[in-house]
This record gives C-alpha cells, sequence and structure tokens, in this order.
C-alpha cells in the first residue's frame, strides 16, 4: 500500500477485493502490531518491524480522517470504502470502538455512500466492545485461513494462545453478520508443504463456514512479494473450484487471484 499522506491515514489504493479504499491504519508508519505473524505478509516478520512511535490516539486519527475527507470530497477521488487495514491488527488498538463511531459518523458527514470496513484476524472478537463496533459497520472482514491448528501456527503464527474451536464460536455469535476471509497458497516454508488448497484442508473449512454462516467468504492468493520466496500462488482453476464449493453451499463467494 502506497504511503501518500502520514500515518494514520493512507490512499486512496485500488483494492482488489474493496473497490477505491481509503486506509486507515491505527498503527504507527515505521512498524506493525498483529496478532498474526504470518509468513506471507508484506510487511514482512514481526520481530524485525517493531513500531518506535507510541499509537496515533483516537483524536488524532479522527484529525487525520477529517482533514482526508473533506480534501477527498473537494478534489476526489470519491471512496467507495474507508478500510482499517494498514500495518497490523486494527482491533488491537485500546480505543477501536470509539474510532469506528467516529469514523462511522465522519463518513456519514462527507461520504454517505461509502462502506466502513475492518480486515481483522478475529483474535479480538471475544471482547464485547470489539465485537459490538464490529457489527456496526457495513464489512466485517473475519480472517479464517483454515481450521487446521498446525497449519495455523506454522503459516499464521499467532502470537499468545489460539484456539481455532473458539474463533469459530465467536464468529458464530455474529448469526450471520460477517465476512470470511481466506487465504489460499502453495509452495513450502522451512521445507513444510505449505498447500491449503487441497481436500484435506478445504473440506473441514468449508464445515466451518458453513457453521458460521457468514452473508459472504472472500477468497485470495499472495499478489505481492514476500518474505519467504519458496511461497507460490495458488492458480485460478484451484481458486474456483474452492469457490464453487462454497456456492454450492448457498454462501456467496468472491475471488480475488
Amino acid at each position: 500500500m502506497t504511503v501518500i499522506y502520514p500515518s494514520p491515514i493512507f490512499g486512496p489504493v485500488h483494492s482488489r477485493r474493496l473497490g477505491v479504499s481509503l486506509g486507515i491504519n491505527l498503527l504507527p508508519a515505521d512498524g506493525k502490531v498483529c496478532t498474526f505473524d504470518c509468513i506471507y505478509c508484506e510487511c514482512g516478520f514481526n520481530k524485525d518491524h517493531r513500531p518506535s512511535k507510541a499509537l496515533p490516539t483516537r483524536e488524532e486519527v479522527r484529525e487525520a480522517l477529517e482533514t482526508r475527507l473533506l480534501d477527498m470530497r473537494q478534489n476526489g477521488p470519491t471512496p467507495d470504502v474507508l478500510t482499517f487495514a494498514g500495518n497490523g491488527e486494527p482491533t488491537s488498538h485500546p480505543h477501536f470502538p470509539e474510532i469506528i463511531e467516529d469514523t462511522l459518523a465522519l463518513r456519514d458527514k462527507y461520504f454517505p455512500n461509502a462502506k466502513v470496513s475492518v480486515l481483522t484476524n478475529s483474535t479480538f472478537i471475544h471482547r464485547p466492545a470489539v465485537f459490538n463496533a464490529l457489527n456496526k459497520i457495513d464489512n466485517n472482514i473475519l480472517k479464517l485461513d483454515t481450521v487446521d491448528e498446525g497449519y495455523i501456527h506454522e503459516v499464521d503464527r499467532p502470537a499468545g494462545h489460539y484456539s481455532v474451536r473458539e474463533i469459530i464460536g465467536n464468529m458464530k455469535s455474529f448469526k450471520g453478520n460477517c465476512i470470511i476471509q481466506t487465504m489460499f497458497l502453495k509452495g513450502g516454508h522451512q521445507g513444510k508443504d505449505v498447500d491449503n488448497t487441497s481436500d484435506k484442508y478445504v473440506l473441514p473449512w468449508l464445515e466451518a463456514v458453513k457453521e458460521i454462516a457468514p452473508r459472504q467468504v472472500m477468497i485470495y492468493t499472495i499478489d505481492r512479494e514476500t518474505p519467504d520466496h519458496d511461497l507460490q500462488k495458488a492458480t485460478h482453476e484451484e481458486l474456483d473450484r474452492i469457490a464453487a464449493l462454497v456456492r454450492e453451499a448457498g454462501i456467496a463467494v468472491s475471488v480475488s487471484y
């Protein structure tokens, strides 16, 4: 993502999955804070990218966002979506719920037709304030790359406690008001196969998706250089096959190649 304005506001950029997106980063521009240390993340591994500055305050985020939205209303472009993603896990910010309240108010003031989206690793959705905030936005996009614990610890590398069953249970609490996002990839990492496109991974994942019953599933693959150069894209054919299985289950699905 190209930085045009200083943290905490980026963009706009064209997102594969979300259209013309104004990126909102709740973390310092010089590092990331994330509950995952994914081997495919374009930011690199967490241990090499710790921020040296404090997190932006709620007030700083609100001020920067309003400045950027006012500029966009006067000079363009019109954003399709305001996206919380950027350099780590947005829900880890201690004032994430309040920032969402501010963002919704500013969206309604400047671009009422724009959507508000959050891409999250789902590791804080058990917190009532985070859960409630995610239920207020247009697109709460929850990550679930697989239901295989070993694979998650090898590829997504969560920090601290992580239970697939607990995550799925918390996702079910949205009662369908959520979007599941899954990264499919191939290749290897440190001599281990990380291909999650086979039925060994896809079919149990599909059963979990049916259990969660989201309103949409987003599947995609890597599209940038990764820290581990042995990783490979999933093919169009593999992604299309997985998408067809989701559609057969009666769930809307989008594919980004």
